[in-house]
């Protein structure tokens, strides 16, 4: 049974499609998506397979970016998660980013951003197609997990982002510097 509906992977596919990548993971992350967008049964449900898109989000704010420990990888990663059962990738990204840090995010006044993607596998022989969105934070305030997330979340600038970031979010960094300017620099 198809659990997804159908209008959001069509959403999700033409903002994948409008997606510039600029680098070669971006390029390669894109077609990958592209392809298990067309061929997974119900790309957004990932009890449905193996392979299934994710929601994350790229915190830009005066103070920089926001970055977590993941719980099972040890980490420093963007917030981010599952989709829930008729939820919308940049739907999930604001509200996973919200439970993960305590902070008041949200989209851009024009919607949900498709900011960078990123195809990695994830701690348990599955595979994430993560498309990450660009969360806004006003608040110049410190992260406040609730109890049950990783408790070692905090801003930084772009530079110790950087020095600490996956190599699958160094291109979505790089293209915070944009979003956020000199303030995110150290």
């Amino acid at each position: 049974m198809i659990r997804t509906d159908p209008g959001l992977v069509v959403a999700a596919r033409r903002a994948v499609q409008a997606f510039t990548p600029v680098s070669p993971r971006e390029i390669d992350s894109r077609g990958r998506i592209l392809v298990e967008l067309d061929e997974l049964r119900d790309p957004f449900d990932r009890n449905a397979g193996p392979v299934h898109v994710t929601g994350s989000g790229l915190v830009a704010g005066r103070r920089g970016t926001v970055l977590h420990v993941h719980r099972k990888l040890g980490i420093w990663l963007q917030p981010g998660g599952h989709l829930e059962m008729g939820e919308a990738p940049g739907d999930a990204a604001l509200r996973e980013t919200a439970e993960e840090t305590g902070l008041p995010v949200h989209h851009p006044d024009e919607g949900p951003c498709l900011f960078h993607l990123d195809v990695h596998p994830a701690s348990d022989d599955h595979v994430h197609l993560d498309l990450r969105y660009l969360l806004l934070c006003d608040s110049g305030a410190d992260p406040a997990p609730p109890a049950g997330e990783s408790q070692e979340v905090r801003w930084f600038s772009l530079d110790e982002a950087l020095e600490v970031a996956d190599d699958g979010l160094i291109d979505g960094i790089r293209r915070l510097e944009k979003a956020i300017g000199p303030a995110g620099r150290s």
